[in-house]
């Protein structure tokens, strides 16, 4: 396959002039070649998953999602010193090898013509780019050195003289179609940085959604749910002042709601009315604790809703912008990429627009944007999923139903027998105040179980 490609494009390299050196990552470089009036970008990976080099196209630029560091590496610095504006002078590929070389006339500081050349190595975990003089074919540098404990046959780094690999093959493989290099990797790498995405956004959620889970079940283990005894208490003994004496070690009283004689503990340096606001301030506390419990037990409840409303969005998602939708609402300070404006594009049933959401921003975009008082919609009762969107005038039973079925399918129930589906009018949404994004309250809702 090298040596098709080598055969293609050899006529556009051969004396053309490099323009621009970029290194996106370690593993990756970016030439822009400019020849006869025309300018390519050439697309080096040695990751060993990846191998290959190509002429790379807008689109699938895209798809790599390749973004410029700030600092340049010490090795694209090297090659930018030594290769930007020069000429190439041939490009050539060793016999039966997996090397790609580019013989380049430039200058040395001193002003005097040298020949370098860039080898480029496609060799499975081996892969590498070395840059060397080929006058005394001594190694300038390597995109990674390789020492004496990786390879005692080859080392690899700058000031070693560059050798050829042993165990050369006897003959040529035939490869694909070399039209499909760039299409064909940049898929695969848009399919791994997908996988890569998820998963690290799904292990951040799961420890999320972990810690908030773990902290409302210690909540309600440790909440006392018998604090209202101490009112009663309280209550009993001053009903029973002027029956009892004051300074008792206990009082005997007889529980008219319980319908029961009990014997109460008390302090006995305090008076039965003293004894009586200790239970009281128990009783306040205990309250009080326990109105800051089912506070902050409202807030975990609806935390684990919205991560698992995430997890859902996250598992739905197989396009890179609706992930990094998503990854921008869990690492807003991370996100890889600038996002542009979130764009939902409607579906049509009987004329009539429907919007559905996939993420949380897309979710919060029907809601606070795309939806007015009398649009209606829909969501899976209990259960994470999409919202739903219908905007008509004067719907049908088949459209609501079909809107239904639409909540059902985009949601965690879709597999379910039966799922309750509930709709109403977008005037009895509500977002509450600091709520997380893409959640409301409803009222004046009616269900329908599909």
């Amino acid at each position: 396959m090298l040596k098709k490609w080598v055969e293609e494009n050899s006529d556009f390299l051969t004396g053309a002039r490099i323009q621009k050196i970029q290194q996106p990552t370690r593993r990756d470089f970016v030439f822009a070649i400019r020849n006869n009036g025309e300018t390519r970008k050439l697309y080096i990976n040695i990751n060993p998953q990846y191998y290959h080099v190509c002429f790379m196209s807008k689109e699938n630029e895209a798809k790599r999602l390749i973004e410029i560091p700030q600092k340049p590496p010490m090795f694209c610095m090297l090659l930018r010193k030594y290769l930007e504006n020069a000429v190439i002078a041939r490009v050539n590929q060793p016999q039966y090898e997996r090397i790609l070389e580019f013989y380049i006339e430039t200058y040395n500081e001193l002003s005097e013509k040298i020949y370098l050349c860039l080898a480029i190595e496609l060799m499975g975990k081996h892969s590498n780019v070395i840059l060397y003089n080929y006058d005394t074919n001594i190694i300038l540098g390597c995109a990674h050195n390789v020492g004496v404990e990786k390879s005692r046959e080859r080392e690899m780094a700058g000031g070693l003289p560059y050798v050829y690999p042993s165990g050369r093959p006897a003959k040529w493989y035939e490869g694909q179609n070399i039209d499909e290099i760039d299409d064909y990797y940049s898929q695969a790498i848009y399919e791994d940085k997908i996988k890569k995405i998820k998963s690290a956004c799904v292990q951040l959620v799961n420890r999320k959604l972990k810690k908030d889970a773990a902290s409302l079940k210690k909540m309600q283990a440790g909440k006392d749910k018998n604090y209202d005894k101490y009112r009663l208490y309280g209550d009993l003994i001053m009903a029973n002042l002027y029956n009892n004496k004051d300074y008792s070690k206990s009082i005997k009283l007889f529980d008219y709601e319980n319908n029961k004689e009990i014997t109460l503990e008390l302090d006995e340096t305090k008076t039965l009315k003293d004894n009586a606001n200790k239970f009281y301030k128990l009783y306040n506390k205990g309250k009080i604790a326990q109105e800051k419990i089912d506070e902050l037990s409202t807030f975990l409840n609806e935390n684990i809703r919205y991560y698992e409303q995430i997890l859902y969005s996250l598992e739905l998602a197989s396009e890179m912008d609706g992930l990094l939708e998503i990854k921008s609402e869990i690492e807003p300070e991370k996100v890889q990429k600038k996002l542009e404006k979130t764009i939902l594009e409607p579906i049509e049933i009987e004329g009539c627009k429907v919007y559905v959401g996939k993420n949380n921003r897309q979710n919060d975009l029907i809601v606070s944007k795309l939806s007015r008082d009398e649009d209606l919609w829909f969501h899976t009762k209990d259960c994470a999923g999409s919202h739903v969107l219908l905007k008509c005038e004067n719907p049908s039973d088949n459209m609501i139903l079909e809107c239904a079925k639409l909540a059902k399918k985009y949601s965690k129930g879709s597999l379910s027998s039966k799922v309750g589906v509930i709709y109403t009018k977008r005037k009895y949404l509500k977002k509450p105040p600091k709520a997380n994004l893409g959640y409301v309250t409803y009222k004046n809702e009616r269900e329908i179980i599909l």
